[in-house]
């Protein structure tokens, strides 16, 4: 778990909260954290593969993060894609000293920090949040149009 200055210049590691599967403890405590630091929005990192496509972690990721909407009815639970930040986590640990075996203890938290982070950054740069926030509706996917032939054998669009 991350936070942000007040500006929402810097992200820095706040905590790590062991998932609780069957309870929801964690998510109790999450909600209980953001209140108490009085989050204006909760970013939840959302794993996608390189190529974008989401599969059974990003299924769970949104879930969660639906979870945590029911709980922080007023805060925005925003989704944002987290591709590779694990990764960049173990980079950053060994690149300022810290032992390999020490790395699970902190990846998490440091993960978290690059995924604020980066949703920082990126809404500073543009001016508009990053992500999708849970209560959106997901769009859907868009079907082919159909195609028939017109006058003259020529193909138009349909739909």
């Amino acid at each position: 778990m991350a936070v942000s200055d007040p500006a929402g210049v810097l992200a820095t590691p706040l905590t790590t909260l062991d998932r609780d599967l069957e309870g929801e403890s964690d998510l109790d405590e999450l909600a209980r954290i953001a209140t108490e630091q009085g989050a204006v929005e909760v970013v939840v990192g959302l794993p996608r593969s390189l190529s974008g496509t989401e599969g059974l972690a990003a299924e769970r990721a949104r879930g969660y993060a639906a979870a945590l909407h029911r709980r922080l009815r007023d805060v925005p639970v925003r989704l944002v894609d987290e591709r590779l930040t694990t990764v960049d986590a173990h980079r950053a640990l060994q690149d300022s000293g810290v032992r390999r075996r020490q790395h699970r203890s902190r990846v998490d938290q440091a993960a978290a920090v690059l995924i604020l982070q980066s949703a920082l950054d990126a809404e500073r740069a543009t001016g508009q949040p990053v992500g999708r926030t849970m209560g959106d509706r997901k769009p859907r996917a868009r079907r082919p149009r159909a195609r028939h032939e017109g006058r003259n054998g020529e193909s138009t669009p349909r739909g």
